[in-house]
């Protein structure tokens, strides 16, 4: 299976995937990473894909959507990929995008779905309150964080914590749970 990787920024859980690779969690011989593929230019992720000798390509998202998206498509069929991960991807695609990649994308979220969608989730879950907070592996349909959830991992909320130390701990999960979602769907498909 041809996994693509999609950032916007840091890539740490870009870097959860390599390393998943790296330890023997994903196994090389039924799937691989295909592409790095950046709305950003200078994102630090695609430093380390290169670093690493993944594949990368940039495609800035400009002011045309519909450009944005054909292009992204493109490189996707290119590099024949099976699965699309959105890691830290800060743009949302449009339907018609999601509709041609449906049950092929999925996207890691700073929250337990269904609360707390869209950005700033960690800021969300302290002004709300909550004692639980975490994060989900979903699938990605037409709404903004609203596919079908594949798997999600809580993280307590500390009375002093702050949008930095919650995001820090739930961070790690994510590192956790993205290459483990990758793997279950990797092993479906080849069942």
């Amino acid at each position: 299976m041809n996994v693509a990787v999609m950032v916007s920024g840091r890539g740490s859980n870009l870097r959860a995937l390599v390393s998943a690779y790296d330890d023997g969690r994903l196994d090389p011989a039924t799937s691989r990473i295909a592409l790095v593929l950046s709305n950003v230019a200078d994102a630090p992720a695609l430093a380390f894909a290169e670093f690493r000798g993944l594949p990368t390509q940039v495609i800035p998202h400009g002011r045309d959507r519909h450009a944005f998206e054909a292009a992204v498509d493109e490189a996707l069929r290119t590099h024949a990929v099976d699965l699309v991960v959105l890691a830290g991807f800060m743009r949302l695609l449009s339907p018609g995008f999601v509709a041609r990649w449906s049950g092929r994308i999925i996207n890691v979220h700073p929250s337990l779905l269904p609360s707390f969608r869209g950005l700033h989730a960690q800021r969300q879950a302290l002004e709300a309150g909550v004692t639980i907070a975490g994060c989900t592996v979903h699938h990605v349909d037409a709404g903004t964080d609203t596919g079908p959830i594949l798997a999600q991992a809580a993280v307590p909320v500390l009375p002093n914590d702050t949008e930095e130390t919650l995001s820090a701990r739930i961070l790690v999960e994510e590192h956790r749970l993205l290459p483990l979602v990758v793997g279950q769907l990797v092993q479906a498909r080849h069942d």
